[in-house]
């Protein structure tokens, strides 16, 4: 026979064991319910982040990233350009970077929560030969136009590369707010040039800025491209002064006294 005290032990060990696993299973169950409710929150927050970094992004002064190319975080700019007349606009620089070995250096001026004023896209053209067919087109994305946007011709200024075209809006009024594209492809290095400028009240003007732009632009780095450090070193004769006293005389040089001059050979 069991005593007593045997009989009494059992149950209370029964007890025991079941208010522990009670309470085992109230703490797994408040932790599992706490991790449910903190990752409710994490995502939440990071849907936010997302809808307002859409929302901030369609004025962001940094080029868009079309598809088929990634945007190089952290790469070295093999560019430089000053705009003296933007001394209150920021400056962004972007690398993009086509996986069959392309690359587009651009760089843009404006604040964010306003249109660019001016970009600029050096393309080292590779095997993707990305809009190589169609640079107005390409162009006209860029502007914010859109593809089936009309550019017309707007003539042809002198630079340090040679002529280069330039393109306006078709049926878009002069005055502040208008802008001009322009674009030079260049077959070795296999290269092209282009961008836009909203400078300036007049064509003239406007014109002169696009100008001045192709030169100031500086190679920084070629990464053993030497057939880019050579385009620059034969172009550097040819670079004229937007700087100097003379400034106002150069710019004249520089761009063509006809508004619409037929276009001269391939750009």
């Amino acid at each position: 026979m069991h005593s007593d005290s045997a009989s009494t032990a059992a149950p209370s060990r029964t007890t025991v064991l079941q208010a522990l696993q009670a309470i085992t299973d109230e703490v797994c169950g408040t932790f599992a319910r706490l991790f449910a409710y903190v990752g409710a929150l994490a995502l939440i927050a990071m849907l936010g982040m997302a809808g307002w970094n859409t929302l901030d992004g369609g004025d962001d002064a940094r080029p868009p990233v079309r598809p088929g190319w990634i945007a190089a975080e952290g790469a070295v700019p093999a560019f430089s350009l000053r705009l003296t007349d933007q001394p209150d606009r920021t400056a962004t620089y972007a690398v993009l970077t086509h996986p069959a070995g392309g690359r587009k250096d651009v760089l843009r001026w404006g604040e964010p929560a306003d249109r660019p004023a001016a970009e600029l896209e050096v393309y080292r053209i590779g095997p993707e030969r990305d809009a190589i067919d169609n640079p107005r087109a390409d162009l006209a994305v860029r502007m914010g136009r859109g593809a089936a946007a009309e550019l017309e011709t707007a003539g042809v200024i002198e630079s340090r590369f040679g002529p280069v075209g330039l393109v306006r809006r078709a049926g878009a009024p002069e005055g502040p707010g208008a802008c001009l594209g322009f674009f030079k492809t260049i077959a070795e290095p296999a290269l092209r040039i282009s961008g836009w400028s909203c400078q300036g009240v007049t064509m003239p003007v406007r014109r002169a800025m696009v100008g001045c732009m192709l030169n100031r632009l500086t190679l920084l780095s070629s990464r053993h491209d030497t057939a880019l450090a050579e385009l620059f070193s034969r172009a550097e004769p040819r670079r004229g002064d937007c700087d100097g006293p003379g400034e106002a005389r150069t710019l004249s040089d520089w761009v063509t006294a006809l508004d619409n001059p037929k276009l001269r050979g391939r750009l």
